[in-house]
């Protein structure tokens, strides 16, 4: 506590104090989008106070026109940006300012790399608000008070941007928030009037709520004294019109573009958009984005996400998940409705009608965008793809009804380009099919180059039979689901028999022929594997490898059986059928060896080697090396 018992001095986060460090070094060269962001900031806090105002008229305080309020001091050298909002209390104060709860903010940190161009985008894609104020501040002031407390109850926040701020009690006649940052050398032009002016028009065009600034006196007449006036008048600079209520052909490029900034306080521009109005048995209108750059907490299935909710043009939430499916969480953007009532909650959401209908039609209208997206070819798909692609796996399972439309929108690696860019979508795999070929073969592994150097792929190799690789945690999940394309099976190289049939009547013969002198072999090997796999039989699946590992035809993949273990679910009992390539000089090798204690070392050498290939964890890894280093030993000295 300070001398004065009413101001306190707390510490910032630590995550806050690497937070504003970076800002302040890293965004330098794009200074103006603190008034962005403060601005924002600002209609948010109005909104809010709308839609808390439908159910409580007291909070308004009997004012009731919302304005947002930029001043300048040239010779003060600050700049003041003010909102009539909901305002905040102690306790939302030190919440909001002090910390960053926000899902991700350590995986951020970390990726920070040092270099300022890369960590201004990473800035940009995690999102700053507030903070952004340090760039161009030494000092900055934050007096407000929340809506409907007395005036007695204001709160001023005070900090120079560095470990600590300051709190106190101060008296606010009006509630909502006020800003005021002390500008630092070198950023005096923030102070001027035209300059201010430009910035918001440039980025704040689009919001909803008046800014408004001093305006400039009448010029004077040529010859005539300027009038004495102590009378401030101001009047609104931006256009302050809902942008998604204008018509299309009235807005441009760059105006969607600075919305989308807007609601998703992100830096870059959006990859594509889609602005809709529906009028009919349902009329709502919509503004649809999908971002450049995938936000950190993607992977966090409890992340804030939806749209924001309007309805009759007034604010209702910030993140309506109800109007998309969880395998678009990263879709950005507005919904306003006139169907549904302005006392509107997340439980009227999950029973309304209404909203299953926008649902469906907002969810099919996401993935034409990005069917047009795909069809345009370009690096903007391949962007999205690398960003938001194992996102979009998971839809097959979620939305059943626009399953072959997802399909349509994945990409794979295969072993036709043989390169880890997924960048192969199915309907290019169907259309280098072979003519007797009715399946899409692919093959699940832990990375790219086990699935690429799978024993399971040489006969495909061989007969040129292209083969998906899959290697995303998602992938085996994917497939159980999405089981067929156009009509096509798919169908898991390494699980069941193979249906590959012999290129010749010779071939057939030859493999007939290994099969049957392998008889003896297999019965023998299956006897000292009885207990780690279900089955040992001779294949021609394998050209270069002795052997492999294949699931049952009804058994759980091997890739999905790691994921629950590790995750710590049960997994059903299940062993493995163990394949083995009669014609390998290895396994003819086994099946002349006498030493029945040195043939069970070699079956386990070879059970352990296939397991290994597959990308799967020995039981027993010592015992490996063992039975490794004594058939080394003995090889040596024959």
């Amino acid at each position: 506590m300070t001398a004065d018992v009413n101001k306190e001095t707390l510490g910032f986060q630590t995550e806050a104090k690497q937070l504003l460090h970076l800002m302040i070094h890293s965004l330098y060269s794009n200074q103006e989008i603190f008034l962005r962001e403060l601005i924002s900031n600002a209609s948010d806090a109005i909104d809010k106070l709308r839609f808390a105002a439908l159910a409580d008229d007291k909070l308004l305080e009997g004012q009731g026109d919302y304005r947002i309020q930029v001043d300048v001091d040239k010779d003060a050298n600050t700049i003041s940006i003010s909102d009539n909002g909901i305002g905040m209390n102690r306790d939302e104060v030190i919440e909001n300012l002090g910390t960053i709860a926000k899902s991700g903010t350590a995986a951020f940190l970390e990726s920070l790399t040092g270099d300022q161009k890369k960590d201004s985008q990473l800035i940009g894609q995690f999102g700053v608000g507030f903070y952004s104020a340090f760039i161009v501040a030494d000092r900055v002031e934050v007096h407000t008070r929340k809506a409907g407390e007395e005036a007695g109850q204001g709160v001023l926040w005070e900090s120079h941007g560095e470990s600590e701020f300051s709190i106190e009690e101060r008296p606010r006649e009006e509630r909502g928030t006020s800003i005021t940052l002390h500008l630092k050398k070198g950023c005096e032009e923030f102070a001027e009037d035209y300059r201010v002016r430009s910035v918001i028009r440039k980025y704040s065009d689009h919001i909803s709520v008046p800014v408004m600034m001093v305006k400039p006196p009448a010029p004077t007449p040529e010859g005539e004294e300027a009038p004495e006036t102590t009378e401030v008048e101001y009047e609104a600079v931006n256009a302050a019109t809902a942008l998604w209520t204008r018509g299309r052909s009235d807005i441009s490029d760059e105006e969607y573009k600075e919305f989308y900034k807007h609601v998703s306080h992100d830096f870059e521009d959006p990859l594509t958009w889609s602005h809709n109005k529906v009028e009919g048995k349902l009329e709502y209108t919509s503004l649809l984005y999908i971002p450049r750059r995938a936000p950190f907490e993607m992977w966090n299935r409890e992340m804030v996400r939806g749209l924001k909710l309007y309805v009759q043009r007034t604010f209702i939430m910030d993140d309506a998940e109800q109007f998309l499916p969880l395998y678009l969480r990263f879709v950005k953007g507005v919904v306003d409705s006139n169907d549904l009532p302005l006392n509107v909650s997340r439980e009227i959401l999950q029973q309304d009608a209404s909203v299953d209908s926008m649902r469906s039609a907002l969810t099919k209208r996401v993935l034409d965008m990005l069917g047009k997206l795909a069809k345009a070819g370009g690096e903007d798909y391949a962007t999205f793809w690398k960003e938001f692609g194992q996102v979009l796996k998971e839809g097959p399972a979620e939305d059943f009804a626009n399953k072959e439309k997802i399909a349509g929108l994945l990409r794979f690696s295969t072993t036709h380009a043989d390169k880890e860019d997924q960048d192969q979508s199915l309907a290019d795999y169907v259309s280098r099919m072979q003519e007797n070929q009715d399946k899409i073969y692919y093959v699940v592994a832990e990375n790219f180059n086990t699935a690429r150097n799978s024993p399971h792929l040489e006969v495909f190799r061989k007969k040129g039979v292209e083969v998906l690789l899959l290697s995303d945690r998602v992938d085996d999940w994917l497939m159980n689901h999405l089981q067929e394309f156009e009509g096509k099976q798919f169908q898991d190289v390494a699980r069941g028999s193979l249906d590959l049939a012999p290129e010749s009547e010779d071939e057939k013969a030859e493999q007939e022929k290994l099969a049957k002198e392998s008889e003896a072999l297999v019965e023998r090997l299956g006897k000292i594997l009885e207990d780690k796999v279900t089955e040992v039989r001779a294949t021609g699946r394998l050209t270069e490898s002795p052997a492999c590992l294949v699931v049952g035809d009804h058994d759980m993949g091997a890739q999905m059986r790691r994921i629950m273990e590790a995750a710590g679910q049960p997994v059903p009992e299940s062993k493995p059928i163990l394949e083995i390539n009669p014609g390998h000089p290895l396994v003819t090798m086994l099946d002349q060896e006498p030493d029945e204690d040195r043939f069970a070392d070699l079956a386990n050498i070879l059970f352990d080697q296939a397991n290994l290939a597959e990308g799967g964890q020995l039981e027993d890894p010592a015992g490996y090396v063992s039975r490794l280093n004594k058939l080394l030993l003995q090889l040596s000295r024959d």
